[in-house]
């Protein structure tokens, strides 16, 4: 329970008992006034008019005009104040006597008998006055009574909170003292612990964490902190990479001499800077402090930068550091490390492959034309004869020289891919054209295999922006593919259809299908899936995929194992 609420319950409930008390003796004092009130009114007036009676009766003159008179006055004040039983019939009987004694003064036996009459007015007042001074008592005595029971109550109130409230506000209170005074004498492992869901359990809590991270900076002093901070620029300033460091706000908290070569500033004018009003001035931290969009469809270039005397190549790597404060549950970004990885060693190194690649696919070219001429002419009549045997080496020969012509096709394509030197007729292409073509190229291909290829096309397609020899490549590697991995008397379908003013091209087979494990792996260089036959170099698709996107297209697979695959890909109308 809050302390708010405790003191509110207990004052509230003391604050009621004083005013039920005060109720209580308010309400007995006024019946015991109105007791003494009604004696004085009713029987004390009667007594003093008795009183008046028996003098005036007293009086040597009884028969003057003025003792007659005072004695009528107080007769007739009598007769309006008769207020106890048998007290009319008494005062009747005053009054009776009281004339005859006016007819006659002197009679002694009427004045004994009024005498007799006063007297036993004033016995039945005399009566009546005691019993409600006993009534009063009685009054009295409940109210004593009331009041006392009441008064406990208050009283048994106001010491249980005299003694737990006080305790209860004030042994917290002792306790965090005395916790403050050892976190002040440095001891900073000291803790509360308040059980009670209270305003004091809020403030342990509250203590606890300001002890647990003055702990911590304790435990973290001035020499480890600078030893530390020592140690890390060493190794930041060390590392070959260039290396700067921003907080949540944008503001340069650190940059290794590799980042301040190429940025061609000093450290002075570079620490505690702001990055944005740098890249004002300067086009590359411009380009560093762009955030990257993530487009799943574009691989992410390296940048290239002029340093160390020469073209080099860096790989940009951007890593937001988030910690999460002692103490709270939500993570908090305390700011960004770029980190730019040099890899003109490896671009230099595949640029030499590339070359050695072209050159050596370029080289093969010629020979291996050279090779299927003289297989052209063997297989001429005119040159001769030959047995069975002879044919079958020909027809192995001339395969496997087909298969070395697509290979360094398939590689002087990639190497123009890679140095950049690919040449894209873009112009308006029309869709029907590219899947004829296509299809006429591997028609014989299938007709081996008996496999059927049905075109599925909607009607009064656009044309498409496009390289059409390009991409009539890619479908024909699809169809090639797709016939190798059917089975023999299937159906290929090569389905075309806009969606979302895009022409989209599928190539549908039923054949074994590719696992999930390796669908985002078909398009990469020199990968081949797993247990298929190696047929080629694994390039066709990674060719593919470049010469689509080089287009401004999407490439994509969807396939499941056992239930075949279908190839796509769409460029814009």
């Amino acid at each position: 329970m809050r302390i708010k609420t405790k003191l509110n319950l207990g004052v509230g409930l003391l604050f009621l008992m004083i005013i039920i008390l005060t109720l209580v003796s308010a309400y007995y004092i006024f019946s015991i006034k109105k007791d003494t009130e009604n004696i004085l009114k009713a029987n004390y007036n009667t007594l003093e008019y008795s009183r008046n009676m028996i003098l005036s009766l007293d009086e040597p003159s009884m028969d003057g005009a003025e003792t007659i008179r005072n004695f009528k006055e107080n007769l007739e004040k009598q007769t309006l104040n008769i207020t106890e039983p048998g007290e009319k019939e008494a005062t009747d009987n005053l009054k009776k006597n009281f004339a005859l004694l006016e007819k006659n003064s002197s009679n002694e036996v009427i004045k004994k008998q009024i005498r007799q009459d006063i007297f036993m007015i004033m016995k039945l007042n005399l009566n009546s006055i005691k019993q409600k001074s006993d009534i009063a008592k009685h009054t009295a005595e409940t109210a004593n009574l009331w009041i006392a029971i009441v008064g406990t109550l208050c009283f048994l109130i106001a010491f249980n909170l005299l003694i737990n409230l006080p305790n209860n506000i004030a042994n917290p209170i002792k306790e965090l003292t005395l916790s403050i005074k050892e976190i002040a004498n440095k001891n900073y492992s000291e803790r509360v612990h308040f059980t009670s869901h209270n305003e004091y359990g809020d403030l342990a809590k509250s203590f606890n964490t300001m002890a647990q991270k003055l702990q911590e900076y304790n435990d973290s002093n001035l020499y480890k902190l600078f030893f530390e901070k020592k140690r890390l620029e060493t190794l930041i300033n060390n590392m070959h990479d260039p290396i700067i460091g921003l907080d949540n706000e944008g503001i340069i908290l650190f940059a290794n001499d590799e980042a301040l070569k190429i940025i061609g500033m000093k450290s002075e004018n570079v620490i505690g800077k702001s990055a944005s009003s740098l890249a004002l001035s300067n086009d590359l931290m411009r380009s560093l402090i762009l955030k990257e969009l993530a487009v799943d469809s574009q691989k992410k270039q390296p940048m290239k930068i002029f340093a160390n005397g020469k073209e080099s190549y860096f790989d940009k790597e951007t890593i937001n550091i988030t910690i999460t404060p002692t103490g709270e549950e939500k993570e908090i970004n305390i700011g960004d490390v770029i980190i730019l990885r040099n890899i003109t060693l490896f671009k230099e190194l595949d640029f030499a492959k590339t070359n050695f690649i072209a050159t050596v696919s370029h080289e093969l070219k010629t020979p291996i034309a050279s090779i299927k001429l003289s297989l052209q002419l063997l297989q001429n009549e005119k040159t001769g004869a030959m047995n069975e045997d002879q044919n079958q080496l020909v027809e192995s020969i001339k395969d496997d020289s087909q298969r070395l012509l697509k290979i360094t096709g398939e590689l002087l394509n990639l190497s123009q891919l890679e140095t950049g030197n690919i040449q894209l007729n873009i112009e308006k292409s029309d869709p029907y054209k590219i899947v004829n073509y296509a299809t006429e190229a591997v028609k014989v291909q299938a007709e081996q295999k008996q496999i059927k290829l049905i075109i599925d096309a909607d009607e009064n397609l656009d044309d498409v922006k496009a390289d059409s020899e390009k991409t009539g490549w890619v479908l024909i590697n699809y169809l090639s593919n797709a016939i190798t991995y059917s089975s023999e008397k299937s159906t290929i379908v090569i389905k075309l259809k806009k969606e979302n003013n895009q022409i989209v091209f599928q190539v549908i087979d039923t054949g074994k299908g590719i696992d999930a494990r390796y669908k985002d792996k078909v398009f990469d260089k020199y990968f081949q899936i797993p247990g298929s036959q190696k047929s080629g170099t694994g390039l066709g698709l990674a060719i593919s995929k470049e010469f689509i996107e080089a287009q401004n297209g999407m490439i994509g697979v969807e396939s499941n194992l056992g239930l075949g695959s279908t190839f796509w890909f769409s460029l814009n109308v």
